[in-house]
């Protein structure tokens, strides 16, 4: 008995000290890959996956944190030669000397990668959001005119069309929209299958009569109108030479949104919103750091009422966050701190930092995306909904408050405070939106990582047990407004 209990208890403490090896492991790798020593770290995550005893989640844990180092060298790509000549094919009368000063500044993301200094790839395009006064000596600059003057007309007939019928939901909009998702010729071995999930509008009370005209190959499945996470399924098999295409068409329709909420008459969550207190939690990318509890005593201080501490959180960031073109979001550990960190985010990485600033403070907050359609500004965007009693849950796009603050700059002081404030409660109808929350799983489950574990908008591919990453696909999206249905008799 003694001899078993001796056994059992060996077995045990070996079984604990091989989890504790592979967490050593991981941990050890992410320390190397911080100090810049990649190989090094590829090399321990290897040698940990031979262990044919490796857990299922554990091997896939191990092996995302492998893919990770890859998908970090592509995002710095730029050697500081290659830097400098794309920043001189950009900006006039730019001299080494001037360039040598903005490398001391730290003007540029990098990544020092095995002895070499890296430069992320849209080091050029960020040195404008990040240095606006530099829009003078663009040599192809900006013209952002027309795109303030037509924000400003949409969100005024928005406005005005909503006080006439007293609805928040008000001028829809139909559009076509066309979407392909195109994997590389040596992306899969020939007569492989090929899978992939492509995005698709989602149910709203503003946005739907979602309908599928034609795609390529035919769909295995559509998810359901109210997925967190929606898209259509499809399968195809990869030829020898060839790219693999997969090709939806379809038509919706979205409204324009306004709530226009009162302060005083904003209530916090009470028994009836339990459903949406969920969303006061903390979660993948929003977590309450110490940083973000002072940054929010900061922000907030002992505001009370719902409504204002949700305010000063978007005005906060609309005034302190400059946008910045983003690394991919699966190489970032926590994207709100991130994003609080650096001063500097894309749309995803600040509606993150809105989100846990909100949760933090107990106003229910969560994440809203897809593409912003806007003519002239077609991209994929994200935003965030809040809940705010008795409205219920409203649109609340913190890019657009700092895009007005710091880069609108055609507009008055007048209409900038106008357009801020409208996005604080308010949207226009050119959005497709396909995720009501953000790091969810796909249907039918994906068998290997995901390429983005955050959003979903550029879609996802795998063939047998690889991913497809970013770089072994391309995605092209078009929409085109058409005349809305007659309405029936």
């Amino acid at each position: 008995m003694k001899t078993r209990l001796l056994t059992a208890v060996c077995l045990s403490l070996a079984f604990g000290a091989t989890c504790l090896a592979r967490q050593d492991a991981a941990v050890e790798a992410s320390k190397l890959e911080l100090q810049g020593q990649f190989k090094q770290s590829a090399g321990l995550l290897s040698t940990a996956l031979q262990d044919k005893s490796l857990p299922a989640a554990e091997r896939q844990k191990l092996e995302f944190e492998l893919d990770r180092l890859n998908r970090i060298k592509l995002d710095f790509p730029l050697t500081k030669a290659e830097l400098f000549a794309d920043l001189k094919d950009s900006v006039k009368n730019l001299t080494a000397d001037e360039y040598e000063k903005w490398l001391k500044e730290d003007r540029f993301d990098y990544r020092d990668i095995d002895g070499t200094r890296y430069y992320m790839t849209d080091s050029v395009r960020n040195l404008y959001m990040r240095y606006p006064e530099l829009e003078a000596r663009r040599i192809h600059p900006k013209d952002s005119a027309a795109v303030g003057k037509a924000r400003m007309e949409s969100i005024h007939s928005i406005k005005s069309a909503a006080l006439a019928a007293q609805t928040p939901y008000v001028l829809p909009k139909r559009f076509h929209v066309v979407m392909t998702v195109t994997a590389k010729a040596d992306a899969a071995p020939a007569g492989e299958t090929i899978r992939a999930w492509l995005p698709v509008p989602r149910q709203y009370p503003f946005q739907g009569e979602f309908a599928l005209t034609a795609t390529f190959p035919p769909v295995k499945q559509l998810d359901d109108a109210q997925s967190p996470i929606r898209s259509v399924y499809m399968e195809q098999q990869a030829q020898a030479g060839k790219s693999t295409q997969f090709k939806i068409e379809y038509d919706y329709t979205t409204r324009g949104v306004w709530f226009d909420p009162k302060p005083d008459i904003a209530r916090p969550c009470g028994p009836n919103d339990r459903a949406a207190m969920e969303y006061t939690r903390e979660g993948p990318h929003v977590l309450f750091t110490p940083e973000l509890r002072k940054l929010s005593q900061q922000i907030v201080g002992n505001e009370t009422n719902p409504y204002w501490k949700a305010r000063k959180c978007y005005d906060w960031i609309s005034e302190h966050i400059l946008y910045s073109y983003a690394i991919e979001y699966s190489t970032i550990r926590n994207i709100s701190d991130y994003c609080r960190s650096k001063g500097y985010g894309d749309c995803g990485q600040e509606a993150l930092l809105f989100i846990a600033l909100c949760r933090l403070n107990g106003v229910p907050a969560r994440w809203q995306s897809g593409w912003d359609i806007f003519p002239g500004v077609k991209s994929n965007h994200d935003w965030s909904e809040i809940y705010l009693a008795p409205y219920g849950w409203m649109p609340v796009d913190p890019y657009m408050g700092l895009w007005t603050m710091h880069y609108a700059n055609t507009l008055t002081p007048e209409q900038k405070r106008e357009l801020r404030n409208f996005y604080f409660g308010g949207l226009d109808q050119y959005r497709l939106i396909a995720n009501s929350d953000h790091s969810q799983a796909l249907r039918p489950p994906k068998h290997t990582m995901r390429s983005d574990d955050v959003d979903f908008q550029r879609g996802e591919l795998e063939c047998g047990d690889k991913n497809l990453y970013f770089d072994q696909f391309s995605h092209s999206l078009s929409a085109t407004e058409v005349p809305l249905p007659a309405a029936k008799p």
